[in-house]
């Protein structure tokens, strides 16, 4: 039978402590103080790996000002507005995702975009990033937790039908970690180890299976340029090859900045986008990337501090499955660039130079926000 959570039951009234600058804007300064950090850290390196051009910073500071007030805006709405909102929200996804399949704008092979007159042209699947959790947690937080299997069948359905179309368009990347999103709801939800090793064991089924009847011949070249990638050194294996180069070149303390010679004579390809991991470890080393992966640390602990200290289910699955979502966006760029995982197109985040994915992840982190400041006291 479901049943609304144990604090929902109970009247609550706003905190009793004195209201601050930071409380009064809804904002987490340390998370804040972080993000910054990290933002400035990424303008500074994308200006070597683009090549010393003053547009390209330019271009990437708007796009930061803008996601920095959609965070702002995000961090505004009490959690329980996206509670409600979810359902309509995840509707709203899916009729995008079904808009791009039928009259979706391509380029490069991919039809991920719609371009919709009087509207900029935009991705409905970054958009699903954010509700695919968001209408993952409405439904189990409404459950007895943790969920009983037939819950966990259909938050499974939830997150697997928008997963299936966006690999579709094809885009494997972000199909990926709108997986990853949905996924970690299901596991804080906390579902028993026997359905976990069931699920790993329905996998080493269906994974071989996408492998002939899912992936595309580029998907699967990618996979088998990741196993080895010499074995066409001037093709489909440059990437990764000069990439692994750059990070080497590196050493301890890096060449300097500017200084990089793979990506400033332009060696290392999308050198200011999926692969400016790469840069950064040829001009700042390996010190340069224990600095990055530290701060990255910080954010996802901070993440997970909020997500633990949530006073309701919905908000605790949400704000643990979106720090962890920021920790695969980490794992597998960095995991690509570095040969150990296929190329899927996954940017750095908060570095990497782009528009879209900058303001999800920062609306996701305004969410994060909300969650935190909108905590209430119990009274009996």
């Amino acid at each position: 039978m479901a049943s609304r959570d144990f604090l929902n039951q109970m009247s609550m009234r706003p905190l009793s402590a004195p209201r601050g600058f930071w409380s009064a804007l809804h904002l987490d300064p340390i998370l804040l103080f972080l993000l910054t950090i990290l933002l400035a850290f990424g303008l500074v390196v994308l200006y070597s790996g683009g090549d010393g051009s003053v547009a390209v910073v330019r271009a990437q500071a708007v796009r930061i000002g803008i996601a920095l007030l959609v965070m702002v805006v995000f961090a505004q709405l009490d959690p329980s507005v996206y509670r409600r909102w979810s359902p309509w929200l995840y509707l709203l996804g899916l009729g995008g995702l079904v808009a791009v399949l039928l009259i979706g704008v391509g380029a490069k092979g991919a039809q991920r975009w719609l371009d919709l007159p009087g509207l900029p042209r935009f991705q409905p699947s970054e958009l699903m990033k954010l509700v695919v959790p968001m209408m993952a947690a409405w439904y189990l937080s409404r459950h007895f937790l943790p969920p009983r299997l037939r819950h966990v069948a259909v938050a499974l359905a939830v997150v697997l039908v928008p997963m299936a179309m966006i690999i579709q368009q094809p885009d494997l990347g972000t199909s990926l970690l709108v997986g990853a999103a949905g996924l970690f709801v299901v596991f804080f939800a906390g579902i028993s180890w026997k359905v976990i090793s069931a699920f790993a064991g329905l996998m080493t089924v269906v994974i071989p299976l996408m492998w002939f009847f899912v992936m595309r011949e580029y998907q699967k070249q990618r996979v088998l340029t990741l196993l080895d990638p010499e074995s066409d050194p001037l093709g489909a294996g440059w990437n990764i090859i000069q990439s692994k180069t750059a990070i080497g070149s590196g050493g301890w303390s890096g060449k300097g900045w500017m200084q990089g010679t793979q990506s400033h004579l332009e060696f290392l390809p999308e050198s200011h986008t999926d692969f400016i991991v790469a840069v950064l470890a040829e001009e700042f080393g390996f010190v340069g990337i224990l600095c990055l992966l530290a701060l990255y640390l910080l954010i996802i602990l901070r993440c997970l501090y909020i997500a633990v200290n949530a006073q309701d289910s919905f908000s605790r699955l949400l704000a643990g499955a979106l720090s962890m979502t920021f920790f695969i966006y980490v794992f597998v760029n960095v995991g690509m660039v570095s040969g150990l995982l296929p190329i899927v197109g996954v940017p750095l985040p908060l570095i990497s130079y782009g528009g879209t994915s900058i303001v999800t992840l920062m609306a996701a982190f305004g969410i994060l926000m909300s969650i935190h400041t909108h905590r209430r006291m119990i009274t009996a």
